[in-house]
């Protein structure tokens, strides 16, 4: 059923549009009658287009502004009683946020036909391509053919009670992978316990993992349930595994193996039944190797691999990715980017991203509190190297 609501929004009290003139057209109208209530209605309902009622001087142009922008998604058309084509301010204000502008007294049907073209438009901004087509079952962004591959493995993958071993550089999602794999299994009602073994100092390892009593060293004023314990039913997530020590490896085999563990300063072992998916960056075969990994551990949880694409092995994939975070950031703040220009889509296409999807995130949510432009530019993601040639381009 389409959305049919139109939000009505009168900059002073003397509007000469009413809700009368408008439903005829087909519309639900739902009226304001000053910024307070307006805010509180844009809250409560899903709004894609518009009409602000400005008064002669337009009014408090500030706060105007911020409202417009903290509601960007939404297409606006103004209504006015006269146009001061000299004013900056005048065009600054339709310009940068209103889709079209109609002048009193009103034509009714010339009306009709914009709010029905600022409709359409409204639909494709709130059915972007990646909500339609990229995301998959498991909530990851992507549709290129690396993501298709991952998305039949994920499904392989959580059926199945097997240790995992997720592979991928740093920033793919190896954890996002691990969490819809747990989230899709059988196991998905119970905890998913998440743990960064390189982050954790090392003489806390033991203690983080497996738990401890009461006493059992200076400081332990009290039992501490370990993550693997706490885990119990669901998952427990081991991240960068390769960081831990050959000691704690013996101790994670002896669970695997038995599915028992002993906290620190027990005497007696506890049944944890948990499922376990490692990931790691580094070459553990490497690492075997080199005598630095377990052979008889990796073994253990080498059972199903999963490999994490990179984001530059993933094509088309940023253009969706940066559009999902654009979305997601813009809602934290009244800022004044609407979207990417070609030239930044253009940058983004030619850059490695080292970092991966983090990295892209992290530009992303950069460009669009540092932009001042309507559209994002090279320049605002940080990618200014690639702006020569992206002017280049053909638009």
């Amino acid at each position: 059923m389409l959305n049919r609501k139109l939000f009505l929004y009168s900059q002073g009290s003397d509007s000469q549009v009413s809700a009368q003139q408008l439903t005829p057209l087909g519309w639900d109208v739902v009226t304001a009658p000053d910024i307070y209530s307006a805010r509180s209605l844009i809250d409560h309902h899903d709004f894609y287009i518009g009409i602000v009622c400005l008064n002669h001087d337009y009014g408090d142009i500030g706060s105007l502004e911020e409202f417009l922008l903290t509601n960007k998604f939404i297409e606006w058309i103004a209504i006015v009683a006269r146009v001061d084509r000299q004013s900056a301010s005048f065009g600054k204000l339709i310009g940068e946020y209103f889709y079209d502008y109609h002048t009193l007294p009103l034509d009714i049907d010339r009306l009709a036909v914009t709010l029905g073209h600022a409709y359409g438009k409204a639909e494709l901004k709130h059915r972007p391509i990646d909500r339609i087509e990229g995301k998959g079952e498991y909530q990851m962004i992507g549709t290129s053919r690396a993501m298709q591959e991952l998305y039949r493995d994920l499904q392989k993958i959580h059926e199945t009670d097997a240790p995992v071993l997720i592979r991928g550089e740093s920033g793919t999602g190896k954890e996002l992978a691990a969490r819809a794999i747990h989230q899709y299994s059988r196991r998905g009602g119970a905890p998913f316990v998440a743990v960064n073994c390189g982050s954790i100092p090392t003489h806390l390892v033991q203690s983080e993992l497996f738990g401890h009593e009461k006493g059992a060293f200076t400081g332990a004023y009290r039992r501490n349930i370990g993550r693997i314990e706490s885990a119990a039913g669901g998952t427990i997530f081991l991240d960068e595994i390769g960081d831990l020590s050959l000691e704690l490896q013996v101790n994670l085999l002896r669970f695997l193996e038995e599915k028992t563990i002993r906290r620190v300063g027990a005497t007696e072992d506890i049944r944890v039944d948990a499922r376990v998916i490692a990931a790691t960056h580094v070459d553990l075969e490497e690492a075997v190797a080199l005598g630095r990994f377990r052979e008889d551990l990796y073994y253990r949880i080498n059972v199903l691999q999963l490999e994490i694409p990179p984001l530059r092995g993933r094509d088309g994939d940023f253009e969706l990715l940066a559009q999902e975070y654009f979305e997601k950031f813009s809602r934290d703040g009244a800022y004044a980017a609407k979207g990417f220009s070609k030239q930044a889509l253009h940058a983004m296409k030619n850059h490695d991203w080292p970092g991966n999807v983090r990295e892209l995130i992290n530009r992303v949510r950069r460009a669009v509190v540092m932009s001042e432009g309507r559209l994002i530019m090279p320049r605002d993601l940080g990618l200014e190297k690639y702006e020569e040639s992206s002017y280049q381009i053909k638009l």
